[in-house]
């Protein structure tokens, strides 16, 4: 961040009188902000501290930590031992109470993902030698009470389970018989949500339960541990058909709905811009949440999923571009993540039922092996060295131009209602001018409607720092 602005006492005046004109305020309850990277909240990679501290200075509300039930449960069941409490002798609580207490204490809220796979007597099914297996729905339900119990009075919100159609998470995504695949995770998670939700809710009732969490895209259902792509995967957990018709046989057979008080997603988008949906309908980016908001809306209405709340708000607890360098598969160039993370916010902004956007992650990942193509996750906004990728510098101040829509966009972070200054280049012009002067909302979100001039660059400043700028 660069030191405040200095203008001309012409400019400001300018600034002022034009600032009359077309100078809205964004939405009362524009989503919040959050970020997810474990590895240095519970693995202690870099320098926690300062993580923290840059999280709270950029203006970030919510923290996600998964709360990991074989990093958390003994590897064997000791005898006596009480699921559902805390402090039964085997629990080790330490790197998460360290995590929690961090982040609380800088003032930010956290979000725990309380999630599987569990130590290997969890599963249904021990002798498999797999602790995604199957997971028992009532021992699941025991630790998630467990964990409620420890941090209700510094957590808030709950995910029930991570990413659930992946196989990396929970097994056996289907049944297949003669070549024919059915889906199995769906009905697995439906158990473990019924179960768990509750328990949650005993132990802290004013807590926000919710459901999903699913990877953005999947496989054709061709083996027992293919990925399920999200919207099939839902329409299972709700026990309809792809044409939403009722079913009652196999998985569904004496269904019961699952209860929630909001949806997680993943919506990545890989080598997709945030306005360019997935070709496969069951797929959903951030460009096609609407796919997943008429699922949901067409389970509720049909009573084979229950939000307590009017309908499902969306939680996007993990969404973020990798990078090339270093990922030379799946990474889209610097340049581009640091124009896509803000063209995401703003579409973010555009829909009310968003109401969290979390980036993921804060620093990339290391390398699977050396010379591998594949990086690991490598979407930070640092490099794995600590070096800031481009996109770091305007985070706290992401910034839109809506050609279409005559529309100017920008959010300045740390929140609280402020002032921001917009300016315009035009083309062949070598300075910024000012043009309006906006009024933020209390979570720093701005616009400002204005016929906007074909070639002109346009940015914004606030009293300590200076927004990317654009071309119209």
């Amino acid at each position: 961040m660069g030191p405040r602005p200095r203008f001309a006492v012409a400019a400001l005046a300018a600034a002022v009188l034009l600032s009359a004109a077309g100078a809205t305020s964004a939405h009362a309850a524009g989503a919040e902000v959050g970020i997810a990277d474990d590895r240095i909240m519970l693995e202690g990679v870099g320098n926690p501290d300062r993580a923290v501290a840059a999280w709270r200075a950029q203006g970030v509300d919510v923290v996600r930590i998964f709360a990991l039930w074989s990093r958390i449960a003994p590897a064997l069941r000791p005898a006596g031992f009480d699921g559902a409490d805390p402090g039964s002798p085997g629990y080790g609580w330490g790197p998460l109470d360290a995590a929690v207490g961090r982040v609380r204490g800088a003032g930010m809220k956290v979000m725990l993902t309380v999630s599987g796979p569990g130590p290997l007597w969890t599963s249904r099914s021990p002798a498999k030698r797999n602790p995604r297996y199957k997971p028992d729905p009532e021992e699941f339900a025991r630790f998630a009470r467990a964990v409620a119990r420890r941090y209700g009075a510094d957590v808030d919100r709950y995910i029930l389970w991570n990413e659930p159609n992946l196989p990396s998470w929970l097994q056996p995504q289907a049944s297949c018989v003669r070549r024919r695949c059915t889906p199995v995770a769906p009905h697995l998670y439906r158990v473990l949500v019924r179960a768990a939700y509750p328990a949650v809710k005993a132990a802290d009732p004013g807590a926000e339960v919710l459901i999903g969490a699913m990877s953005s895209r999947g496989l054709e259902l061709r083996a027992r541990n293919s990925t399920l792509r999200p919207l099939r995967f839902l329409r299972a957990l709700g026990c309809v058909s792809a044409g939403y018709r009722k079913l009652r046989s196999g998985g569904c057979r004496g269904f019961k709905p699952a209860r929630a008080d909001g949806f997680a997603f993943h919506p990545h988008g890989t080598l997709f811009s945030p306005d360019r949906a997935y070709p496969n309908r069951d797929d959903v980016n951030l460009a096609s949440l609407g796919r997943l908001e008429t699922a949901l809306d067409r389970l509720q209405r049909a009573g084979r999923l229950r939000p307590s709340t009017r309908r499902f708000n969306l939680f996007l607890d993990e969404y973020g571009y990798q990078t090339r360098p270093p990922d030379r598969t799946a990474g889209v160039s610097l340049a581009t993540q640091d124009r896509w993370l803000q063209r995401a916010a703003y579409r973010v902004w555009r829909d009310p039922r968003v109401r969290l956007l979390t980036q993921y992650q804060w620093r990339d990942e290391p390398l699977r092996r050396a010379g591998s193509p594949f990086a690991g996750w490598q979407s930070g906004l640092h490099f794995l060295s600590g070096r800031p990728k481009p996109a770091l510098a305007h985070f706290d101040t992401p910034m839109h131009v809506d050609g279409p829509r005559s529309r100017l966009w920008g959010q300045a972070r740390p929140g609280a209602a402020q002032t921001v200054t917009v300016e315009r280049r035009a083309e062949g012009a070598e300075r910024y001018r000012a043009i309006a002067r906006v009024r933020t909302d209390d979570r720093g979100y701005w616009t400002l409607e204005r016929r906007l001039r074909r070639g002109a660059r346009y940015r914004f400043r606030t009293a300590t720092a200076t927004s990317a700028s654009f071309r119209r």
